[in-house]
């Protein structure tokens, strides 16, 4: 049997001793060096077995332009109050990060085969922020009221027709008169506590719009008012029981200003950590000034919108496609939205990118476009007149009639545009076309330009949130008042193209028929199409799992707030599972 005894200290200082002065400084290098390798190899070891993981805790500032005054689903209309009731409120649905649709209150859902019913069940142990239960019965009466035509909600639209059914306390049943491709996204709405509502003469004058109670990710702990009784600020926590989980971030504190310009004075004397909705040239300011911008394409399409009702001259292809050949839209991304924004050449928001083919940059230069454009329009009849804008002589009975190539741009007073339409200007007159631009206060705009349609030209943007929009903004029955149909557009089969993709809920099937109606309106022209801005956020540098990149409408940067977080530890995976 081996037997193994360890050295004596006085074996060891008699070894140690032996050795020179030499030796005693290479033996003691290498003890150091063994000390350090173990130290860094178990400290490899440890972390092979470590990963990082969210911490709950930290607060979060953020500022946002406008003062809340309905904070509920139904009513809610100005940014404020839906940012708001983003974190307040949850619905059946829950778009995620992704922007993909996730269940929230509902634990599962059926839709029938015609797709013309769909059954939700709603989850066990849902609750409100105040501790009660959430039953079918405050699904039935969100929905119901959404619908009253008395209370005027702007989500109205999106539930005629809709039949809700209570099946029992947890089932509720939704019957459309026809299938309709985006109804999920409807089930994401606010669901909203009947008890606390019900008992109200007019949801207008309930408490609950400025101190409201939902079962979304966040509950108001305290409100901050003016001695006015303005509100100043909300301090939102977590809800524990939030159905998808508590969120991260303990504190959020949302702070209201007047205009943009006191809400980035805010920012720069650290009262909040974030704030959105800026202009483009203020993001580059800020950007320059090293904060953290993120920024994604939003589905809005601006463009041109002829009225061919008020100026015949945009019957004429060869017009419409000198002006879209004229406009350098690269220039207006760069020179007016600082480059947040892309081009557009369709109807189609580019973030629906499974519309769009790539297009082909050109490279022809300015002054050969320009000889291009006109003998184009040379061909057409089109000569320069004494003042070099273009004219052309016709005969009606036995008359001569000139006439001259001129229209109007009609567009809001926002800086923006009004610089758009002056460049568009600006690139029409090189090639002698006539341009005067006119611009209004966005009431005088809507009420007396847009709705009575009086106008040659309208420089506007459509926000198209998904693709039932797009029926509302070129189908011809919304040519007139209160239809969102600016341009004027009559075409019978994009009609039926677009009655077809209404209720189309396969994906592949309604797809081919959104790429037939692009095609065809691009080949009418009705329209010159712009860009698309950027949704522009200044963000804390510390925050993580902040998403913009799917948003449609910008309280969607909320969806996934619940998965914000500041801090983090390092724990054994083990502890993850």
């Amino acid at each position: 049997m081996f037997n193994f005894n360890l050295p004596k200290k006085s074996e060891i200082n008699t070894v140690f001793y032996s050795f020179s002065k030499k030796e005693r400084i290479v033996f003691i290098g290498l003890l150091v060096v063994l000390f350090l390798s173990t130290i860094l190899i178990l400290e490899t070891i440890n972390k092979s077995f470590m990963t990082t993981v969210p911490l709950r805790g930290g607060s979060l500032s953020i500022g946002v332009v406008g003062i809340p005054r309905f904070v509920n689903p139904i009513l809610a209309n100005s940014q404020a109050d839906i940012d708001l009731s983003s974190l307040i409120y949850s619905g059946l649905m829950r778009k995620n990060g992704n922007n993909d649709l996730i269940p929230d209150l509902a634990e599962k859902y059926d839709m029938s085969k015609n797709g013309l019913t769909y059954t939700f069940i709603l989850k066990d142990n849902i609750y409100f922020q105040d501790g009660n239960p959430i039953t079918a019965d405050d699904v039935l009466f969100t929905i119901n009221k959404v619908k009253d035509s008395i209370i005027k909600s702007p989500h109205k639209m999106d539930w005629d027709g809709v039949i809700v059914e209570k099946i029992d306390e947890k089932t509720i049943r939704f019957t459309l008169k026809q299938p309709y491709a985006s109804f999920l996204e409807n089930a994401t709405f606010g669901i909203m506590p009947s008890y606390i509502w019900n008992n109200s003469p007019a949801m207008e004058q309930n408490n609950a719009n400025t101190n409201p109670i939902g079962s979304g990710p966040y509950m108001i702990s305290s409100i901050s008012k003016q001695s006015s009784g303005i509100i100043d600020n909300y301090k939102l926590v977590p809800f524990k029981k939030f159905a998808l989980g508590e969120a991260y971030i303990a504190n959020l504190n949302i702070y209201f200003y007047q205009n943009e310009n006191e809400l980035i004075n805010a920012l720069y004397d650290k009262s909040v950590d974030q704030i959105s909705s800026i202009t483009p040239l203020n993001a580059q300011n800020l950007n320059e000034r090293n904060y953290k911008t993120e920024f994604a394409v939003l589905p809005r399409v601006f463009g041109l919108f002829f009225n061919q009702n008020v100026n015949r001259l945009f019957t004429d292809k060869v017009i419409v496609s000198a002006i879209n050949q004229l406009i350098d839209k690269d220039k207006i991304v760069r020179d007016v939205l600082f480059g947040y924004g892309v081009t557009i050449d369709g109807p189609i928001p580019p973030n629906m990118s499974k519309y769009q083919e790539p297009t082909t940059p050109s490279n022809i230069s300015r002054q050969d476009l320009l000889k291009k454009v006109q003998a184009s329009l040379a061909k057409d009849g089109w000569k320069a007149g004494d003042d070099g804008f273009l004219q052309k002589t016709t005969t009606d009975k036995k008359k001569k009639v000139v006439t001259t190539l001129d229209f109007s741009i009609s567009t809001g007073n926002v800086p923006e545009l009004a610089k758009t339409a002056e460049l568009i200007r600006q690139d029409l007159a090189e090639a002698g076309i006539k341009v005067e631009v006119k611009t209004f206060e966005n009431g005088d705009l809507k009420e007396n330009v847009i709705r009575p349609r009086k106008y040659d030209a309208l420089l506007f943007g459509e926000i198209i949130n998904h693709e039932s929009d797009l029926f509302a903004f070129w189908h011809s029955s919304q040519r007139k008042d209160p239809g969102a149909n600016v341009a004027m557009y009559t075409n019978a089969k994009v009609d039926k193209i677009l009655e077809d993709a209404f209720i189309t809920v396969d994906d592949n099937s309604r797809t081919k028929k959104y790429i037939q109606f692009e095609d065809m309106v691009k080949k009418d022209m009705p329209a010159v199409f712009l860009y698309s801005p950027d949704f522009l956020y200044i963000v804390s540098k510390d925050l993580k799992q902040f998403r913009v990149d799917n948003i449609t409408s910008p309280s969607d940067r909320y969806q996934n707030v619940y998965s914000w977080y500041l801090k983090t530890e390092n724990v054994w995976k083990i502890f993850t599972k």
